[in-house]
């Protein structure tokens, strides 16, 4: 018999049946009885337990975090509520509700995260994807689709969020994806890989490259005058806003990719210029920005043409887009 082993007449009830109010899994009684849990009570206890300890989206995260665990999509939680628990997946549970309880995003837990419709990696070496830097690729996608063969930068890649959803929506884009972290072009190298976006799409053999990822600062080495479009997701928070900043953020994702300086403009100001040189005459800078930087923003792009800056869903200034004088 393994160490820690229950005797053979050791029995497995149900929790309802043990009466005990446990906190957390695993659920093992010190060598008399080994509990099992069920689906339906794993998740309920999670979302209790992720509820008293504060952590946003209770119930999604206790989903994520189980779908995780045994490896199934939502529909199969709810579709096998009576599907009893391995005392392995229990404990596998645990730790991550465990990390999330610490305030670990649940992205990093998993180590995935959706963004326009595609599966990314992603690690505390690059920032989350989200929701809202989708209007960034909307605003995009339509200029671009103007053009027979776009060539886009995409400055401080990441996870490479951006440029892999333009390389998804346009399959004759060109796009040079740079960030000065190593271990975030990694990343955004593997996620490019897993996706096969980064090679077009033909018989040629070999295949042509369409995504090349640079090791720089913001656009530096990039060819002057060659590109239709520079779109980024820039860090834009001040070091004056920081407490305001979630805490989650503030701790687990990488802080110069975050805030920018004591005003939030630093990172932009000096990427207005340096793609005042890579870009084509008339060609386009589109920026994902916030509401507390919108007016500082456009007082940078003095000098640039058709200025323009769009509110998200929830009505807030999200992005800034303005075109080099042809």
């Amino acid at each position: 018999m393994p160490s820690g082993a229950c005797p053979e007449r050791s029995r497995r009830v149900r929790l309802s049946e043990a009466r005990l109010s446990l906190p957390s899994f695993p659920l093992r009684l010190c060598g008399e009885i080994d509990v099992s849990m069920l689906l339906r009570e794993a998740l309920q206890a999670a979302i209790t337990r992720l509820t008293a300890e504060q952590v946003p989206s209770p119930r999604l995260n206790a989903e994520t975090l189980l779908m995780f665990t045994l490896n199934c999509d939502r529909a199969h939680l709810y579709a096998h509520p009576e599907r009893e628990l391995t005392p392995e997946e229990q404990s596998r549970y645990d730790e991550t509700l465990t990390q999330r309880s610490k305030g670990v995003p649940a992205q990093y837990i998993t180590g995935h995260q959706e963004f326009w419709g595609l599966d990314l990696i992603v690690s505390p070496a690059v920032l989350i994807p989200r929701p809202e830097t989708e209007h960034l690729i909307e605003t995009v996608l339509p200029l671009a689709r103007a053009i027979p063969h776009p060539i886009i930068a995409d400055v401080g890649t990441g996870s490479g969020a951006i440029a892999l959803a333009l390389a998804k929506e346009l399959p004759n884009a060109e796009i040079h994806a740079t960030d000065i972290s190593p271990a975030a072009l990694e990343i955004a190298e593997a996620n490019a890989a897993r996706l096969q976006l980064e090679f077009r799409a033909s018989n040629q053999h070999p295949p042509e490259r369409r995504i090349f990822f640079h090791d720089t600062d913001l656009l530096r080495g990039l060819d002057p005058g060659a590109f239709d479009f520079v779109v980024s997701n820039p860090p834009y928070v001040g070091l004056a806003e920081e407490d305001e900043v979630q805490l989650e953020v503030r701790k687990f994702e990488p802080r110069n990719a975050v805030f920018a300086g004591p005003t939030g403009l630093e990172t932009i100001a000096q990427l207005i210029p340096a793609a005042q040189t890579v870009l084509k005459p008339g060609s386009y800078l589109i920026m994902e920005i916030s509401g507390t930087i919108a007016g500082g923003v456009r007082a940078l792009l003095a000098g640039w043409e058709d200025i323009t800056i769009t509110n998200d869903l929830q009505g807030i200034p999200r992005v800034a887009m303005a075109r080099k004088s042809p």
